[in-house]
């Protein structure tokens, strides 16, 4: 694999806001958007949603979608039957919060709304964007963190969502495991629909589903290591590839960041190419597979958000 591209969606001399995390990115209509949350700092009741759009070779300014009031977290863009939808989650703490969207349709944003009015947790996609399934059903990758009792600490739990057009959801039950595990992606095959999820083993955990998302078997885990950080994949020219920091160790360091290839539907992983090998920060990694490429940002230093195209 070759990296074409590399650059900064802002300039770091002059960032919208001192911090930022968490970016997403999805083309449309012949554009490559991407969002991210920015302020403070992660948690901090300044903390907004942050929009930047490129055509060309050029991010157009950062312009703030969503801010005000609690924090703001984990954008995700999703492009479906001609409309831009940014999801995006509301709250604190993380138990206590909600998945708002806003929608692009004829160059126009529609107001704020919240997803699934009076659920608290976070409901459709988590992190990473969902999928339109063979069925034509729409599958987010979601995933709860709460307190199920106060000296256990937090309980995480995947599961899937299901919607027919990105707007009404139905929760499927959680998938089951022994580990904790959250913000799922997804990907699907002639096997049916697969999951690979951040947990805190220092392995990235898998579970199948063989009735498009609302049945899973339990949760097992892979060889791939897993620093209980994002990932996330894509699927292009018949392989599946996953963009990850290979660190196994449970909140370990979030570098490197690379992107592993499986030419057997996520049975076994090679290195294909390493994005960041320095000491720092590069994590929360959001991929597409678009135009023959596989389209990357992710957060670099919590101080800017970095795009890549890699040609496979």
């Amino acid at each position: 694999m070759t990296i074409q591209t590399k650059q900064q969606i802002f300039s770091l001399e002059h960032p919208p806001t001192p911090q930022c995390h968490a970016s997403t990115i999805a083309e449309f209509e012949g554009r490559l958007y991407a969002a991210w949350f920015g302020g403070l700092k992660e948690g901090a009741d300044d903390v907004g949603i942050w929009l930047s759009m490129r055509e060309g070779d050029a991010w157009s300014e950062p312009v703030c979608m969503a801010q005000g009031g609690v924090p703001h977290w984990n954008p995700v863009l999703f492009s479906f039957a001609g409309q831009l939808f940014l999801y995006y989650k509301k709250g604190k703490p993380i138990p206590g919060w909600y998945t708002c969207l806003r929608v692009l349709r004829q160059g126009v944003w529609s107001p704020e709304r919240e997803l699934v009015p009076g659920d608290i947790g976070g409901r459709g996609p988590v992190k990473n964007k969902p999928i339109q399934l063979k069925s034509g059903m729409i599958c987010a990758p979601a995933s709860l963190e709460y307190k199920e009792q106060p000296e256990k600490g937090e309980k995480w739990q995947a599961f899937a969502d299901l919607s027919e057009d990105g707007m009404n959801w139905r929760a499927q039950p959680v998938i089951e495991a022994d580990v904790r595990l959250i913000q799922p992606t997804l990907w699907e095959s002639d096997a049916g629909l697969h999951a690979l999820m951040r947990s805190d083993a220092g392995l990235v955990y898998r579970s199948d589903s063989e009735d498009g998302g609302r049945n899973w078997c339990s949760a097992y885990a892979t060889g791939l290591p897993n620093n209980n950080s994002g990932i996330d994949a894509a699927q292009l020219d018949g392989k599946l590839y996953l963009v990850h920091n290979p660190v196994g160790e449970n909140w370990g360091p979030r570098t490197p960041l690379i992107i592993s290839v499986s030419d057997d539907d996520g049975q076994t992983w090679r290195e294909a190419v390493t994005l960041e090998d320095a000491p720092g920060e590069y994590s929360y990694p959001s991929m597409i597979a678009e135009a023959g490429m596989l389209r990357v940002v992710y957060t670099h230093n919590r101080r800017g958000i970095v795009y890549a195209a890699v040609r496979s």
